[in-house]
């Protein structure tokens, strides 16, 4: 439903200036009192060092400033009946939101131990950075919260992606000066050109320029006024400005300012939802200038602190040791007053709460923070519907990511009225295969058009911005807010957004630890244009180590699958659609690629992993195999296969036993990873004495680290990518890389007992072959007739 804001833009009263900075003192005391205090929450008798924790952590500078927007947004909702989220960009501010929550009821009700009273004033001062307590940022146990912000970039991100298909919902970001000198917001300030203001909720962006970072004055926070304005403006804003230090002057500006931005937003809805207006709207946004660390210590040893970089961190650094310190800090509490805020039991005064809204209208209590709430199943179909058929292995060739194009048109279809899946990516969708989506949903696009332009859609739910940055915190803020999506990148590039990913897994990895937090859908990668085919761009193409950087994380949380074909995608991508509070990568071709199994037995295969493939082998079940071919991934399953059907036809008596591999943390030892196999079920399947000929889709050093602990460790031998990149023919990738066919008969000739003596012809032959194979590309061009017309014969 769409949000209805009534216009109430009348100046502040008085009285409501005197509540308002009531709970702003609140909620600053309360944010001083986390970083400083153990004991004595109420400053009911003089404060001494045992009073004080006895290691200060946290950072106070961007609380004052927090503590302001988020009495003035209590305000704005219950004032509007609104229904908002916000976004806290600076998550060096854990402190502030956490005193808001506790102040409005929120954090209360989600932690029934940290009451509203002096006794639970005490815990919530004590548990801040303190062993067994809450970290020290906006972090997943903070209600109300689905951002850890800092200096990473993508808070804005995140609130585009929360409002998108929210279209009651208006999210506030508040992006510190400091998050706002990185590239990922910079790049996200172009999101409002995807923002539908009929489908989508309302983003209204807060840049608070306190001035300084760490240790460094902020470029924003130096700009002219003039010159700020030009950029915003640049960048499709209305920007309001509100300045200042004094409180009241200010509150009545944050006040005006909100109202304002809000009575904006309410026109542009209004005219897109009631009227029919379509051209991209100016959308409002507000900057806060105020002092860093505003109304804490003015100066500190005889230096300034408030309005500088001093006061980013604990102002007072020495208060257990240096009797002055603990003198400033009592005073600075006793400044706010806090006998006007709490009662005698401790409990926040009447005065206080007025400006709260009610119930799920209190940001702690918002249920798009905590998106599992509301999260539905997908309207998945059968999958026989899009399976393609195999009447025998390697009959036919398919494009895999093109077949789940059909898949994932359909689930665009289905939730057209629901609005709730979106598929993200940096302009790839259709070179990536997936442009059957298109069929269902057009390109998300706010700006103008040309006639040559294809599949642009106000409304539509398709997301393309060559910014992987955006891309990822689009979808993450979606995913949070109880909504689905997949992420669809050029391997090679999607290490863009390894430090956002690892945040989000770190997310998911404490969430499953909080039971009011519920399940949400799971991230899901699709990896395609991958290093095997990218011969056409070369090297700069050619990465494949985002799985590495994926499996070093949380293993209750991360899943990396790799199919072979496009039966196996579409059983993968059916999993992980499904899947909850996880980060899934897939990796597969776009290319023609051979169909090896039926969808029934993709079905069985991917549900066990890995498994043996007995049509490829020449085991006769008489005796122990003397190899195992192994591989995980498209190119390697084929130039096994290959392999297979070379030694089949010149060395018959070799018990051969093909292997593949679709999920990789199957060969982790199950105590290591919920998805690993145990040593009995390793060795049944692998051996533990016979040589492993191992064809991995990426660096081969990563199967030797997830397989070191295993029994015939020292059998396994593992060919990779090793860097070996340029731009060639698609089978010089492999032999460049020592992943072909030829040089995986080599291997098995050189590894098993007696081979080297008896075939070495064979091995003769197959370093002929490649020495060819060298010779003939440079002549033609393509590579040779036996390797691009190879058919399975089996």
């Amino acid at each position: 439903m769409y949000a209805h804001s009534q216009q109430v833009s009348s100046p502040l009263s008085d009285e409501e200036l005197r509540r308002l900075d009531a709970h702003w003192r609140a909620a600053n005391y309360l944010s001083v009192g986390q970083i400083y205090l153990m004991s004595n929450p109420l400053l009911t008798e003089p404060l001494r060092a045992e009073h004080v924790k006895p290691r200060l952590l946290g950072h106070w500078g961007t609380s004052p400033g927090l503590n302001l927007v988020y009495t003035h947004l209590n305000r704005l909702i219950r004032s509007r009946g609104l229904e908002a989220l916000c976004i806290w960009g600076p998550g060096h501010g854990g402190p502030a939101v956490v005193a808001n929550s506790w102040l409005e009821g929120s954090y209360t009700e989600t932690y029934p131990d940290i009451t509203r009273d002096a006794a639970g004033m005490a815990r919530l001062f004590r548990q801040f950075s303190f062993p067994g307590g809450v970290p020290s940022h906006v972090a997943p146990e903070t209600p109300g919260s689905i951002h850890e912000g800092g200096e990473l970039g993508y808070a804005l991100s995140h609130a585009y992606g929360a409002a998108f298909d929210n279209p009651g919902l208006l999210v506030t970001c508040v992006i510190g000066d400091g998050e706002a000198e990185t590239g990922p917001l910079a790049a996200s300030w172009h999101s409002n050109k995807f923002l539908d203001p009929v489908q989508d909720g309302a983003v209204l962006p807060i840049l608070h320029l306190n001035g300084y970072k760490i240790a460094n004055p902020t470029v924003l926070s130096r700009l002219p006024e003039s010159e700020l304005d030009e950029l915003l403006k640049g960048y499709g804003h209305e920007p309001i400005h509100v300045t200042g230090d004094e409180p009241a002057a200010v509150h009545r500006a944050m006040a005006q300012a909100m109202d304002t931005a809000a009575d904006r937003i309410a026109a542009v809805q209004r005219a897109a939802r009631e009227e029919g207006e379509t051209e991209r709207p100016r959308w409002p946004m507000i900057v806060l200038r105020t002092p860093k660390g505003w109304t804490g210590p003015a100066e500190v040893d005889g230096l300034p602190v408030e309005g500088t970089w001093r006061a980013h961190q604990v102002p007072l650094s020495a208060v257990r040791d240096n009797p002055d310190h603990l003198r400033q800090l009592e005073e600075w509490l006793l400044s706010y007053r806090p006998q006007e805020l709490f009662d005698e039991h401790g409990a926040p005064r009447p005065d206080v709460l007025t400006c709260v809204p009610d119930g799920a209208r209190r940001l702690g209590s918002s249920p798009h923070a905590n998106g599992g709430l509301l999260v539905r199943e997908l309207p998945l179909p059968p999958l026989g519907r899009f399976a393609v058929p195999v009447d025998k292995p390697g009959a036919t060739l398919h494009e895999p990511t093109r077949v789940l194009g059909d898949l994932l048109e359909y689930v665009m279809r289905e939730t057209a009225d629901r609005r709730d899946f979106r598929v993200v990516g940096p302009d790839e969708t259709a070179s990536n295969r997936l442009q059957a989506v298109y069929g269902a949903s057009g390109k998300a696009w706010q700006a103008c058009t040309l006639e040559v332009d294809e599949h642009l859609d106000r409304h539509g739910r398709v997301m393309e911005i060559l910014s992987e940055h955006t891309c990822q915190g689009w979808l993450e803020g979606y995913l949070l807010t109880g909504r689905h999506g997949l992420f669809s990148c050029y391997e090679a590039f999607v290490h863009i957004v390894d430090s956002m990913v690892n945040q989000h897994i770190k997310w998911l990895r404490v969430t499953r630890r909080l039971p009011w937090r519920a399940p949400i859908a799971s991230l899901n990668y699709l990896l395609t244009s991958h290093v095997w085919r990218q011969d056409h761009n070369g090297f700069s193409h050619q990465d494949p180590g985002f799985v590495d950087h994926i499996l070093n994380k949380s293993p209750e949380a991360v899943r990396v699958y790799l199919p072979p074909d496009a039966n196996t995608l579409l059983s993968v991508a059916d999993h992980v659609l499904r899947s909850r509070d996880y980060v899934n990568v897939i990796v597969a071709g776009k290319q023609p690629c051979f169909d090896w199994l039926t969808m029934e037995e993709a079905r069985v295969h991917c549900a066990r992993g890995a498994g043996v493939w007995d049509w490829a082998g020449t085991e006769d079940g008489s005796r122990e195999p003397d190899v195992v071919l192994a591989c995980a991934g498209d190119v390697p399953t084929q130039e096994v296969l290959a392999a297979a059907q070379l030694l089949r036809h010149h060395l018959p008596e070799l018990a051969v036993r093909v292997v593949n591999v679709v999920d990789i943390a199957r060969l982790l030892p199950s105590e290591e990873h919920p998805h690993g196999m145990s040593d009995f079920e390793y060795n049944g399947l692998f051996t533990p004495d016979k040589p492993v000929v191992f064809a991995y889709h990426g660096y081969p050093w990563l199967i030797h680290r997830l397989a070191y602990r295993r029994t015939g460790h020292q059998h396994l031998h593992v060919r990779g990518y090793k860097e070996m990149g340029t731009t060639t023919t698609p089978f010089d990738m492999v032999v460049r890389n020592d992943l072909d066919r030829y040089r995986l008969v080599m291997d098995v000739i050189d590894r098993v007992p007696g081979l080297a003596v008896r075939a070495a012809a064979v091995r003769q032959g197959m370093e002929d072959a490649r020495l060819r194979h060298h010779a003939y590309i440079r002549e033609h061009g393509v590579d040779l007739p036996e390797v691009a017309d190879w058919t399975w014969d089996g």
